[in-house]
């Protein structure tokens, strides 16, 4: 059933903001007095957007951001965390299964609908692999993404240590990995962790400008582009041509793949279906 928002009040409020405008989803991290940090009940609610989110066909595109000024999120909350420890819950390692909200984002490598990530300030620890996980990131010019776990005596375990690897050259990768140190968004833009940086104000502008040239692209040829990039990353050029992509197969099929050469000769914008 689509996911339902919980009753609001400051020990029970929900932990996830989730609405629908036209063929977009945004998705709003809500703990802003606690900067977006998640806990076991925010997973739990994200576990349910996520699955809604993917199974709604009229649904193109997703926005995840932090609610407030000061943070995207600034990872796992850690005082739940020392909680559960000193009540004799077991250390975690890599990934979720057997948590609340498994499996999460960072582990839904099959994830077909396009996520951009929409970070102000702080994007550390969790919340800096939340935004690895997306497909496109648009930060304000002061937010810094770090992941710290070394600093605690923890690992990026959401995928931050094998996504950082893959999308930043190895060595600088292992210095930041080791260290802890903060990547500024000039930085991170510099590095291509992240699409584009905007001055303090424009972030909603511009999150609305790639929202909009997506939207004007046909959805099943962006999931196959998504689905086809990610999964040939590691193979040579011959096998990635040979392999067979279940989101391109749909495509190929689709309606809309016979729409738009027809809207480009007919001179009018193409009637996207997503079928």
């Amino acid at each position: 059933m689509p996911f339902q928002q919980s009753p609001s009040s400051e020990d029970n409020q929900t932990r996830v903001r989730y609405e629908k405008r036209g063929h977009v989803a945004y998705i709003t991290l809500n703990r802003p007095h606690k900067l977006n940090a998640m806990d076991q009940r925010m997973h739990e609610e994200l576990g349910a957007v996520w699955d809604d989110f993917e199974r709604d066909e009229d649904v193109w595109l997703g926005v995840l951001s932090g609610a407030g000024d000061r943070a995207f999120s600034v990872g796992q909350d850690l005082k739940e965390l020392t909680e559960r420890t000193r009540a004799g819950a077991a250390p975690t390692s890599f990934g979720s299964f057997g948590r609340p909200g498994w499996p999460r984002l960072t582990e839904r490598f099959n994830f077909s609908k396009p996520l951009i990530a929409c970070v102000r300030g702080y994007a550390l620890g969790g919340g800096f692999e939340l935004a690895l996980a997306c497909d496109i990131v648009v930060a304000e010019e002061n937010a810094s993404f770090a992941l710290p776990e070394v600093r605690l005596g923890l690992i990026p375990g959401a995928g931050g240590l094998f996504r950082l690897t893959r999308q930043i050259p190895f060595r600088l990768a292992l210095g930041y990995l080791m260290t802890g140190r903060s990547i500024s968004a000039r930085r991170a833009l510099d590095l291509g962790l992240i699409n584009e940086v905007v001055p303090m104000g424009d972030l909603d502008q511009a999150v609305a400008r790639w929202v909009d040239d997506i939207l004007q692209c046909a959805p099943l040829s962006v999931r196959a582009v998504k689905q086809v990039a990610l999964s040939s990353m590691h193979l040579s050029l011959e096998e990635a041509f040979r392999r067979h992509y279940d989101a391109e197969e749909r495509r190929y099929n689709s309606e809309d793949c016979r729409e738009g050469p027809a809207a480009f000769v007919e001179k009018r914008a193409p009637n996207w279906k997503a079928r």
